[in-house]
Order: structure tokens, then C-alpha cells, then sequence
């Protein structure tokens, strides 16, 4: 009877889902500013993205041409196209490995309440996190430039290199250089999130294992590691994620040369869309399919994360 009147009580609380919302309308007026914002930056750019792939359409001017899904099928033909989608996503496998095994290496050390100074050597990491992307553009211009950027005077003295390497010059270089500016900018972000992982590890465990004599690398690998793994799949979604939106930083050094080596999928749909290369017009239509495929592709990537978060929490259940 206990059971049955408990479950007479929720159906009353909760009869019907209008009920339910009048009861918390208070809490749903709070929500409407954002979704506002939502609907206006998000969820209409994707709608009328699709409805834009479907024209053939140069974005100037009212005249446009229904063309249904030709502008995908050229896509299929181009071979810039499927480069910048490679690209997009080597960029990412170059980047985010790094990213994340540098930014836990550095918060394992930097989560030592006896290391002095640790604060100070926090903020210098995560300076250039909070950098305008431009300046830093701008700087590392200068700084790899085969003229007279001090990299390469440091190369030559050192004699590591006998002559001046045009780091952001040469096609076979430039997409590493990139890679290696993103890493540097982006691990700030990624050690926070590697300390607020650290936060969950009991101090007990780390005192039991200092009675224990246990070594520091042994705490490492058998207590903290095991501890904020599941971690690791949201800090890798998250960083590769910020690893495919990377236009600002290409379209402030290198506009996606030299001769298309370092065009990313960002950079091809404004090229696309806004700067056509020489004798031809924009192509907003044609840019904005191309917007859709690459977003799809994200989100399927964002799916299948999702579901190893899943899974591993799935699994964390069924070990405790």
C-alpha cells in the first residue's frame, strides 16, 4: 500500500508535462534570454546553412537558383575540398595528443601543494590562453621569419641548421609550424582542466601511499591515472573541438598558404564564400554545403565521444 499511494503521490505531483512546466514557470522565464540567443546564433545559422546549400547563390545581390543538393555533389569532385577536410583533420591528431599529455604532465607537477611558486608558473602557462589570437599571429610572424626572426638566428648560432628555414613558408613545414603555435597558445586550457580533474583524488590516498613508502611515479601510474581517466574523454572532446576550430589563428598567419598547404576546412569555406582565388565568384551556396558536411562530420565525432563517456561511466558503475 506504501508503494502504491508513493506512486499516487508522484503522478499527482507530476500528472501531465503543462503541469509540470506551470508549476516551474518562474524557472522557465530565467530560460528564455538564452534560448533567445540560441535560436538568433545557433540554431538558425544551421537551418538556414542547409537552405544556403541548396542556391546557387554568390551572397551579393537577391537573385538565387534553387539547385537542390548539386552543390554536394560537386563537393564530392573537388579536390580542394577533400585536402582541407584531411588537413582539418590531421591538424587535430597533431595537436590534441600533445595538448593533452603536455597539459597532464604539467598539472601533475603544478598540483603539488609544497611546490613554491606554483601559482605564479599557473599564470604564466595560461598566459597566452587569454592572448589575442592576432597578436599572437603577429609576433610569431616575426619571430619564424628567415630574415631576421630570432628562431632562426638561434638555429644558425647553434648550428642546428646552416641556413635560414622558412618555417611558415614552406609547404612541407607550415601545417607542424601551426601545430605547434596552436599547442603552445591552447595548454593553459587543458591543465586547467587537468587540475580540476586532480581535485577528485582523495588526499588520503596520496597520505596512505606516503606511509607506504610507495614512490612518487607508482602514485602516478596506479592511483592518480586510474583516477582521472574518465576525464580524459571530455578534456580530449573538448580540445579537439577547439583543434577543428582553429580559422583565426590560420587566417592571421598564413591565409591557408603557402599554395594551399595549410588551408584547413575553415579557411576553404571563406575562401569559398568571401575571397575566391582570381577569375572567379563567391559561392555561398557551394561554401555553406561544404559548412554543412564539416559540421556533420564534428558532430558525429562529438556522438561517438559521447558514447565512450558513456560507457566508461557504465563501467565505473559496475566496478564500484
Amino acid at each position: 500500500m506504501a508503494a502504491i499511494s508513493h506512486i499516487l503521490e508522484r503522478g499527482a505531483e507530476g500528472a501531465t508535462l503543462g503541469q509540470r512546466i506551470w508549476k516551474s514557470r518562474i524557472d522557465y522565464l530565467f530560460l528564455i534570454p538564452g534560448m533567445l540567443v540560441f535560436g538568433a546564433f545557433i540554431f538558425w545559422p544551421m537551418i538556414a546553412s542547409f537552405y544556403y546549400s541548396t542556391l546557387d547563390w554568390t551572397g551579393f545581390g537577391a537573385h538565387s537558383e534553387f539547385i537542390g543538393l548539386a552543390n554536394y555533389a560537386e563537393l564530392l569532385n573537388d579536390e580542394f575540398f577533400y585536402s582541407a577536410f584531411k588537413r582539418s583533420f590531421l591538424f587535430m591528431l597533431a595537436t590534441v595528443p600533445f595538448q593533452m599529455i603536455v597539459g597532464l604532465m604539467l598539472a601533475i607537477v603544478l598540483n603539488n601543494k609544497f611546490l613554491k611558486l606554483a601559482t605564479v608558473f599557473r599564470a604564466m602557462i595560461f598566459l597566452p590562453v587569454v592572448s589575442p589570437v592576432a597578436v599572437i599571429a603577429i609576433v610569431m610572424v616575426l619571430m619564424l621569419s628567415p630574415f631576421n626572426g630570432p628562431i632562426n638566428g638561434f638555429l644558425i648560432e647553434t648550428h642546428l641548421v646552416s641556413r635560414a628555414v622558412d618555417l611558415l613558408g614552406s609547404p612541407q613545414m607550415v601545417l607542424w609550424t601551426l601545430a605547434g603555435i596552436f599547442v603552445w597558445k591552447w595548454t593553459g586550457i587543458t591543465l586547467v582542466y587537468w587540475l580540476a580533474a586532480l581535485q577528485t583524488v582523495p588526499d588520503e590516498l596520496y597520505e596512505a601511499a606516503k606511509l607506504d613508502g610507495v614512490k612518487t611515479w607508482q602514485v602516478i601510474m596506479h592511483i592518480v591515472l586510474p583516477i582521472v581517466a574518465p576525464f580524459a574523454v571530455v578534456i580530449g572532446l573538448i580540445s579537439a573541438i577547439s583543434a577543428l576550430n582553429v580559422f583565426p589563428l590560420i587566417q592571421a598567419t598564413t591565409q591557408g598558404g603557402p599554395f594551399f598547404s595549410s588551408e584547413v576546412m575553415e579557411v576553404y569555406i571563406f575562401r569559398t564564400a568571401f575571397a575566391p582565388s582570381s577569375g572567379q565568384f563567391p559561392r555561398l551556396g557551394y561554401a555553406s554545403a561544404a559548412g554543412v558536411i564539416f559540421g556533420l562530420s564534428i558532430m558525429a565525432l562529438t556522438i561517438l565521444q559521447v558514447i565512450a563517456v558513456r560507457r566508461v561511466r557504465r563501467k565505473e558503475a559496475e566496478n564500484v
